[in-house]
């Protein structure tokens, strides 16, 4: 099998959201939060942005965000119904906006989804195979919601799966450690940032 390359690699930021991620007046999950920054989630998620920038990978960064009349919501669970009902995480809104350390760049692309899942509403599918992408790079928050739905789409969808521990937090730490050391590693290869580096994005 040919060793992947960072052309053929794409990074994907997964829902690092400033409602999910920061303190303050817009944080919606103050838990997660909490995790976040107790694992150091953000600054681990720069380091690896910056290798993958540095080499030239694609970067896709995927938030939780609607439209005005929540018109493209894909999860119909009771559980997303506090979106429509207080009007949250609307796409122009500062708490769906990305954390600023790992906000893209002009030139990264950006997919909206409406549900867990980035697959699923999206055109994500299209844009990894479109850019001819074999491996993807995992990191993001909450890692038994979002980071595990996206390993196994992308592991059924034939990607080679590389999921980053240390990029990644949950609102329950013992939900975290079960998914990591159980789930996981039936869809992908779990990883370290500091491996992540070397094995994908050091050239």
């Amino acid at each position: 099998m040919t060793a992947p390359t960072a052309s053929t690699t794409a990074l994907l930021m997964l829902d690092y959201e400033v409602a999910l991620t920061e303190q303050g007046p817009h944080a919606k999950m103050p838990p997660l939060i909490d995790q976040v920054e107790q694992r150091g989630v953000i600054a681990t998620a720069g380091r690896v942005l910056a290798a993958a920038r540095a080499a030239g990978a694609r970067v896709i960064h995927v938030r939780l965000a609607f439209d005005d009349a929540y018109g493209l919501r894909t999860n119909q669970h009771p559980r997303f119904d506090g979106y429509p009902n207080n009007r949250a995480m609307l796409a122009t809104s500062p708490e769906a906006a990305f954390t600023a350390p790992l906000a893209p760049t002009a030139n990264e692309t950006v997919v909206q989804k409406g549900g867990v899942d980035p697959f699923i509403g999206t055109a994500l599918t299209e844009i990894l195979i479109g850019a001819g992408i074999r491996t993807v790079v995992l990191g993001g928050v909450a890692t038994n919601l979002v980071v595990e739905s996206a390993a196994r789409t992308a592991c059924d969808k034939g990607f080679q799966v590389r999921i980053v521990e240390d990029m990644c937090a949950s609102f329950d730490p013992e939900l975290h450690r079960l998914s990591f050391e159980k789930l996981m590693p039936l869809f992908g290869k779990v990883t370290t940032a500091d491996e992540v580096i070397v094995d994908e994005f050091a050239g």
